[in-house]
């Protein structure tokens, strides 16, 4: 039953990675389109801001951009370092099972 258990943490924590990378990856597409669409239509209503605009846009595209790096470490974190196994482990050992 303890091992049957521990599989079903390890299966349903690898399809929760899955699904908060690939909203993570959704996030960052979808960010990089609306930092450049607004960078785009700026520039167009007022060219000679151009130097501005992009410089604004660089530093907030590589702010947005730290958010799936931070997302995939998390990730890593439940996929190698799983805490819902020790806490499993130690809920059962409390039980006495």
């Amino acid at each position: 039953m303890t091992a049957e258990m521990i599989s079903m943490i390890y299966a349903y924590t690898a399809v929760g990675v899955g699904v908060i990378l690939a909203a993570a990856g959704l996030g960052s597409a979808i960010g990089w389109g609306l930092i450049c669409a607004k960078t785009l239509e700026g520039i167009a209503r007022q060219p000679e801001m151009r130097p501005a605009l992009m410089t604004n846009m660089f530093i907030f595209a590589g702010l947005m951009e730290s958010f799936p790096f931070i997302i995939l470490a998390f990730a890593m974190w439940f996929l190698f370092a799983n805490p819902f196994v020790g806490a499993l482990q130690s809920a059962l050992g409390a039980a006495g099972v």
